[in-house]
């Protein structure tokens, strides 16, 4: 639903994005040498490339789902880094301010089953006393999970017409990365703490977070995104400035209206908790968090930390006719995350 903004109407605004080739047909996303594939760099509303990765060690693979209900906020991920697979699950009682974390590094990804199209086909991680079994098809995908303590067994239909956003970003031909930030999907089901199963469904959305790519050594990111009825958010920065791609957009009612431009990204790094600000020529968010997540990796090789801040947004984004779209109230999270790997 594309509402009006609060106050004296304003101008539209310009909101061509030429300089980003739409992608509309299936494309692997590397030549057969395992160098980028040119055709493969742009953007595109369902998944249509095929991760066709070659070589090993710098390949990153990972699917990241991200569920908030008006009781929990829930993380799930599965991912094969070449020489270690990192699995981890995140609760969060909203109400409790409560975190239960499950985490596993297995060397070599042993076990792990990361398909090379976006929705479709199972990914599945073990490690330690966690597991993670997700099936994927035309129709949506089942999450399930279990650690100690914790059972989850969620269903995400996949909407007709539903668009998310696939994105290349290319650092160089040796050096790029793949990304689906599907958002906005409804989902219901239950998950259970300590024998209380909580039901998932109205007020509830999913997001996916789906990587591959060949990355460089050191990488820092900004993430957002948040969904409400009928509305969804997704901005980043930082590792996509000065590539020419961006992974921002706004969906309005499953429709997806692509955000061209890199933006600016303001936080306070000594108190994560105050107001984010992510602003642009299409964009104007203020992100109020009500919880901070930190993870933490430190294993020589592979090191990172990762601020995650769940909250609600206030603002807009404009569409793609220089409607804007009204973001108050919607839930989900910012991130800023600096890794080694």
């Amino acid at each position: 639903m594309t509402r009006p903004p609060a106050g004296p109407a304003s101008p539209p605004v310009a909101c061509g994005d030429e300089h980003e080739r739409e992608i509309t047909e299936p494309v692997d996303l590397c030549r057969p040498d395992g160098r980028l594939n040119p055709d493969a760099v742009g953007w595109s509303r369902r998944p249509l490339h095929r991760a066709n990765l070659r070589g090993w060690g710098r390949a990153k693979r990972w699917e990241h789902w991200g569920v908030v209900t008006p009781t929990h906020i829930l993380g799930l991920v599965a991912s094969s880094l070449d020489y270690a697979g990192v699995q981890s699950l995140y609760l969060l009682d909203r109400s409790a301010g409560r975190e239960t974390t499950a985490e596993a590094v297995v060397p070599f990804a042993r076990g792990t089953v990361l398909p090379p199209v976006s929705g479709d086909g199972p990914v599945r991680a073990r490690g330690g006393n966690l597991t993670i079994a997700v099936d994927q098809g035309p129709d949506g995908s089942t999450l399930r999970a279990s650690a100690p303590g914790v059972e989850v067994d969620l269903t995400v239909p996949l909407p007709p017409g539903h668009e998310s956003l696939g994105v290349v970003v290319p650092w160089s031909t040796r050096r790029f990365q793949y990304t689906v930030k599907d958002i906005g999907r409804p989902v219901h089901g239950t998950i259970t703490v300590d024998g209380t199963a909580y039901p998932v469904g109205e007020g509830s959305y999913a997001a996916l977070d789906h990587g591959r790519g060949k990355w460089r050594y050191a990488v820092r990111w900004n993430w957002a995104a948040g969904s409400g009825p009928g509305r969804s958010i997704q901005l980043g920065g930082k590792w996509t400035d000065g590539t020419g791609s961006t992974e921002n957009a706004v969906s309005v009612d499953g429709r997806l209206h692509k955000i061209g431009a890199d933006l600016t990204w303001e936080y306070d790094r000594a108190d994560w908790l105050r107001p984010w600000r992510i602003t642009g020529d299409r964009v104007d968010v203020t992100f109020h968090p009500f919880h901070e997540r930190v993870a933490r990796t430190n294993l020589v090789v592979l090191a990172g930390e990762t601020h995650q801040c769940f909250g609600h947004f206030t603002g807009w984004a404009a569409t793609d006719d220089g409607g804007r779209v009204d973001l108050d109230g919607l839930v989900g999270w910012a991130e800023e995350a600096r890794n080694r790997w």
